[in-house]
């Protein structure tokens, strides 16, 4: 099977598992992964955090949000702006947000655009050394590749349950590893090897 069919059937088992937990379960979880990634999660005062608006059985990371804020972090949202492209727009108090596509909703035009110094990145899979398994439409990878680009190196945590961990995901060269993985059981960092 090569990588890509390979790709689509994990991301499909695993997004059935994450469909299969209760709501009640989820709202547990998800407070779970606020408590851990609010305390574990090292930030830096003006920090600028993307995290993301929950969509279909996503954790919701909006408690989690709401810490690192009071951390002193700035927070940002994903805005799809076409089937190619997301930027990160910077997320305030009381601002309303719209609908930005794809079942999405973030500030609207008006709002700041943000390079993100750590990005709370969402996944349909991820394994122990750190790659993921996207929705299959690349947003995230491009957008890492054009901070990568500016010689930004945001550091990247994956957002997921327990349940979405597989034993090995197939890398492909476009595939950026993230640094940590958060979950219910808390955060671990993903320790790279050195060249």
């Amino acid at each position: 099977m090569i990588s890509r069919e390979l790709k689509a059937k994990l991301r499909s088992e695993r997004l059935a598992e994450r469909d299969a937990i209760s709501t009640d379960d989820r709202i547990a979880k998800s407070l779970a992964i606020a408590q851990a990634g609010g305390a574990l999660i090292e930030i830096a005062a003006g920090n600028e955090v993307s995290g993301f608006f929950p969509i279909r059985s996503e954790v919701d990371v909006r408690p989690l949000m709401q810490q690192l804020e009071a951390r002193g972090a700035t927070i940002c949202v994903p805005v799809v702006l076409d089937k190619q492209t997301i930027e990160f727009r910077e997320l305030l108090p009381g601002a309303p947000v719209v609908s930005t596509g794809f079942g999405t909703f973030g500030p609207g035009e008006g709002a700041r655009v943000v390079d993100p110094d750590i990005m709370l990145v969402p996944l349909a899979a991820f394994d122990r050394v750190g790659h993921r398994i996207g929705y299959g439409a690349g947003f995230y990878d491009r957008a890492i590749a054009r901070l990568h680009a500016k010689g930004r190196r945001p550091r990247l945590i994956g957002i997921a349950y327990d349940c979405q961990e597989v034993d090995i995901i197939p890398a492909e060269d476009h595939d950026v590893a993230v640094d940590a993985i958060l979950t219910e059981s808390g955060l671990r960092v993903i320790a790279k090897e050195i060249a």
